[in-house]
């Protein structure tokens, strides 16, 4: 195992009813008053809204609500949360949602005290040094937001998204209730399956430095997903296989699976937000696109990890087997596979390549991700 520090400060509290908690939790923490940042209009036909504000009330926090943060949330939101939780003096934020609520919380946390433009964070002119504590209710589990300290923004403007990063953003308390999660549509789930494996397989495939163990959890975690989404597919119910799935979202993206590992990238997400920041594709939907064209195009350069990716997955011998079993299985669930199936025009698809190229450039992946490179990821995903 590579040489390494670890550190994940996010306590979890898993459960069914967790949520009626909040506010003791927070009250842990010493929260007087909290912005709470949330989506729809379906946290409140729900009732959730209601356990939530009741709950803040009875452990004597007062909150103001902030709603509409849509999928591939917005700077432009960000930055209006930012003005209502510096008028009104809150001094914490309550994502209630999805990781975009939760993304989109991080960014409000830590501009809220900061003099600059928040954006800064995202481009690398400033380090987020301080910030309001953050906590998040998830009601979708695939971006594991709730175990780390980052968080994606696009910028409407510039047509970026980005992420910011930093030391204590990582949410102090994350409430995971499977049950609040059963109402998610099947579309949905179906992307968020193919995010949980997106970020599972970037270092698996990527690293240069790969411990045996590291490998194991990871092709569990993606055997989980895979079990898991099929059961909930016959049965949205099932809280058992909800549980699982949302557990493996946190354990995906929570550090653990990239303990010991060495020299990964994340080129599938490179690529991806090109795709979404143009298009404004559901994130795991245009995973599910990206992959398999990614995986054909770069199998070469590690080819016995995808041999070893056909055989746990699949019980298949070949990369290509492999490869062609992932996308079989993307099809057989639903998600698309396809830029055709994204509508996705040529003239979008020139924008969106020329905003991967730029991409590359600043997440210092442009040696092997050149115009040519990308070009041809997507031509295999047509």
């Amino acid at each position: 195992m590579y040489p390494f520090s670890f550190r994940n400060p996010t306590r979890i509290e898993f459960g069914v009813d967790k949520e009626k908690n909040i506010g003791a939790y927070m009250q842990e923490f010493g929260v007087k008053k909290a912005l709470i940042v949330y989506g729809s209009e379906r946290i409140k036909q729900s009732g959730l809204f209601d356990d939530v504000a009741a709950s803040l009330k009875a452990h004597g926090i007062e909150f103001v609500a902030f709603g509409g943060i849509k999928s591939n949330p917005i700077l432009s939101k960000v930055n209006e949360a930012i003005e209502i939780a510096r008028q009104n003096g809150v001094d914490s934020v309550l994502s209630v949602g999805g990781g975009s609520c939760l993304d989109s919380a991080k960014a409000i946390a830590a501009g809220v005290l900061y003099d600059g433009d928040v954006w800064d964070f995202f481009v690398g002119k400033a380090v987020v040094e301080k910030n309001l504590p953050v906590f998040d209710i998830m009601t979708l589990a695939a971006t594991g937001s709730e175990m780390n300290n980052g968080g994606v923004v696009m910028n409407e403007q510039t047509q970026q998204k980005y992420a910011i990063n930093g030391a204590d953003l990582y949410p102090k308390v994350s409430v995971i209730n499977p049950k609040l999660q059963s109402t998610v549509s099947r579309d949905y789930l179906v992307y968020s399956a193919a995010d949980i494996i997106a970020h599972s397989i970037e270092g698996y495939f990527t690293a240069d430095v790969q411990p045996e163990l590291i490998n194991m959890q990871i092709e569990a975690n993606i055997k989980t997903v895979i079990r898991t989404t099929e059961i909930l597919l016959e049965n949205p119910n099932d809280l058992d296989a909800r549980g699982e799935f949302a557990w493996a979202a946190t354990m995906a993206l929570n550090g653990l699976t990239y303990v010991g590992t060495h020299g990964f990238s994340y080129p599938n997400h490179m690529i991806e937000h090109a795709l979404s920041a143009i298009c404004d594709v559901p994130h795991g939907a245009g995973l599910s696109v990206v992959m398999p064209a990614w995986m054909t195009w770069y199998k070469d350069q590690n080819r016995p990890q995808f041999e070893r990716f056909a055989r746990e997955i699949f019980g298949l011998q070949t990369a290509e087997d492999g490869i062609a079993a992932l996308k079989s299985w993307f099809d057989k669930i639903g998600t698309p596979t396809t830029l055709s199936q994204l509508g996705v025009s040529d003239e979008q698809l020139a924008a969106v390549i020329d905003n991967a190229v730029q991409n590359a450039i600043d997440w210092q992946m442009s040696e092997t991700y050149t115009k040519a490179a990308i070009t041809k990821v997507f031509d295999l995903a047509k």
